[in-house]
C-alpha cells in the first residue's frame, strides 16, 4: 500500500484529501503543523507528502529542507501562495511538484500517482552512468549522446545543462538553479541564456522540437526531463 504524509493545517481539507486517498487505497497519516510533519515522516516512511506552507509553528520551506536532509520523497506542496517566487523557493528548497489551491482531487491524484511512479520507476537517479529511452541513449560517464543510433554533439554548456536535468528525471529544475549551476551566481537572472540553450538542445535531441517529449517546459518556472 502506498502510504502518503498529508501535512496541512485546514481540517475541512484534511478531511477531505483522507476520504478521496483512502477510497484509492492510499494509506493516510496527517500532521496539523510542521513538528508533526517530521515526526510522522520520521516513524512511518511515507510514499509521499502533500504539504501545506501556511502551517501555525513553522513554513513549509523549512519542512521540505528538513526532508531533504535524509530523503527523496516525493514532496507534493498544496498551497494558496501563487506569487512565483514563492514557487520557486519551494521547488529550489526540494519539492518535486507545487499545486496552486483551490485545486481539483482528480488533478491532485493525477500527479500524486506521478511522482509515486517515477520514484518506484525511475532507473536513471543520481549516479547513474547511462540513461536510456526509445530513442536516446545519454552516457554520462563518456559525455555522449547517441540518437536514433547517430551520435550527438553537444558543447559544453549544452552537455551541463542535459546532465542536470537526466540526473533528476522527472523533476522539475527551476530556472535560477540551472542558470546557477552553469553560468554561476551572477547570471541568475538571465532567462534568455536559458531559452537559447534549450532550444538547441530541443533541436538536436527532440524528433518534434516544438512539441518536445523529454526536455519540458514548465512556464515561467523551469524545466524538467522527461524519461
Amino acid at each position: 500500500m502506498t502510504r502518503v504524509l498529508v501535512v496541512e493545517d485546514d481540517p475541512q481539507l484534511v478531511r477531505a484529501l483522507v476520504i478521496n486517498l483512502q477510497a484509492r487505497h492510499y494509506g493516510v497519516d496527517a500532521a496539523p503543523d510542521g513538528t508533526t510533519a517530521l515526526r510522522l515522516a520520521a516513524a512511518r516512511q511515507p510514499d509521499a507528502v502533500l504539504l501545506d506552507l501556511g502551517l501555525p509553528d513553522m513554513d513549509g520551506v523549512d519542512i521540505i529542507k528538513g526532508l531533504r536532509g535524509w530523503s527523496r520523497v516525493p514532496i507534493l506542496v498544496l498551497s494558496a501562495r501563487q506569487a512565483s517566487d514563492e514557487k520557486v523557493a519551494a521547488l529550489d528548497a526540494g519539492a518535486d511538484d507545487y499545486i496552486t489551491k483551490p485545486f481539483s482531487i482528480d488533478e491532485l491524484l493525477a500527479r500524486l500517482r506521478a511522482a509515486v511512479r517515477r520514484t518506484d520507476h525511475t532507473p536513471h537517479a543520481p549516479g547513474t552512468m547511462l540513461v536510456t529511452t526509445t530513442d536516446l541513449s545519454i552516457d554520462l560517464v563518456a559525455k555522449k549522446v547517441v540518437r536514433n543510433g547517430l551520435d550527438v554533439r553537444l558543447t559544453p554548456t549544452e552537455w551541463h545543462l542535459l546532465e542536470i536535468l537526466v540526473t533528476s528525471p522527472g523533476r522539475l529544475i527551476t530556472q535560477k538553479h540551472l542558470l546557477q549551476e552553469v553560468w554561476g551566481v551572477s547570471q541568475s537572472g538571465k532567462t534568455n541564456y536559458l531559452r537559447v540553450y534549450m532550444a538547441q538542445l530541443r533541436r538536436k535531441l527532440e524528433t518534434d522540437p516544438s512539441h518536445p517529449r523529454y526536455l519540458i517546459t514548465e512556464p515561467g518556472m523551469g524545466y524538467r526531463f522527461e524519461g
